[in-house]
């Protein structure tokens, strides 16, 4: 039947030369169907190797980007230790250099340090103990005198006594 429809084109036209342009038509034609009968037949199984390709690929994929973060987090804390370091440094430094003015700044105004009261506290401390000595070796009589003596010349004279010590110390 396609002879005869073809022998009919042929001489519709009336000219030999076609025939090969036809023919040509023809196979590119039969090729297209060819392609595409091939194309539903292995179709799911070309999807399914596409889709294993890809897997494949995506894991690679996901691997390479977990280490590429991997080394940039390790590059990020070592540069984060490093700053640091050098503020901690820095800190300290700061830190020194506070405590010196201060420190200068309360002995303008006459603010006792820690080692001042330090000094004085041992100093009272001895003159208790001297006291005491005192007292115990002259016995009796100095319990006399300050049995006497009313309450507040006591308090008078140890204010002036702890007075006298306190200046002595400084």
């Amino acid at each position: 039947m396609l002879k005869k429809a073809r022998a009919a084109a042929a001489e519709e036209q009336g000219n030999d030369k076609d025939e090969p342009q036809g023919e040509s038509s023809r196979n590119i034609w039969l090729a297209g169907l060819g392609a595409l009968s091939r194309a539903q037949a292995e179709g799911m199984r070309m999807f399914e190797t596409l889709v294993k390709q890809g897997e494949a690929l995506e894991s690679k994929t996901r691997r390479a980007a977990a280490d590429t973060a991997a080394a940039a987090r390790g590059a990020a804390s070592a540069k984060v230790k490093e700053v640091k370091e050098g503020v901690g440094g820095t800190w300290d430094k700061l830190e020194q250099v506070f405590e010196a003015r201060v420190a200068r700044a309360l002995a303008k105004l006459g603010v006792h340090t820690h080692s001042d009261v330090q000094k004085l506290t041992e100093r009272v401390d001895a003159l208790s103990k001297a006291v005491n000595e005192l007292i115990k070796a002259s016995g009796g009589a100095v319990k006399a005198r300050a049995a006497k003596a009313p309450a507040a010349k006591k308090a008078k004279r140890a204010t002036k006594t702890a007075k006298r010590a306190a200046n002595k110390a400084v």
